[in-house]
């Protein structure tokens, strides 16, 4: 695999999520919005499990990508964050730029794979990428 490949998050195999990881158990919590949202994307999925909720990319991260999260049992995308919180679209733009740096951050992070909704998903195990996902989300709304 190429320098790039790695620095953009090619199609790398990652191994499975091992049986007794908490990972495996956030994910189980979140089975059926994660379910619903790979079904209704086409593009490839990265989950970060955060507790009771999950941040996911959708697409081709950091630079061509959209942004999905699951809470309450329901999956919200930046549609919703835009028109909950009033934000324009030049505030979305720079928040999408942010998550976009904020993935790079975590390039060194354990990743791995996963089904989802019969679809090959990459599992991101980062309480750093959480936190920054969030303080991105979080700086923008308020």
């Amino acid at each position: 695999m190429g320098l790039l490949s790695k620095l953009f998050g090619g199609n790398k195999d990652y191994p499975p999520i091992p049986e007794d990881n908490e990972l495996k158990a956030m994910l189980n919590k979140l089975k059926e919005p994660l379910e619903d949202l790979a079904h209704k994307v086409k593009e490839r999925i990265e989950v970060v499990p955060a507790g009771q909720e999950a941040f996911v990319y959708l697409g081709k991260p950091p630079k061509t990508f959209g942004i999905a999260w699951i809470h309450d049992g329901k999956v919200s995308g930046l549609k919703e964050l835009m028109e909950n919180n009033n934000l324009s679209q030049s505030a979305a733009a720079k928040m999408v730029d942010k998550l976009g740096q904020a993935y790079v951050h975590a390039n060194e992070t354990p990743r791995y794979s996963a089904e989802v909704g019969g679809k090959k998903a990459v599992v991101i195990n980062s309480k750093n990428l959480e936190q920054e996902i969030r303080q991105i989300i979080n700086s923008t709304i308020h």
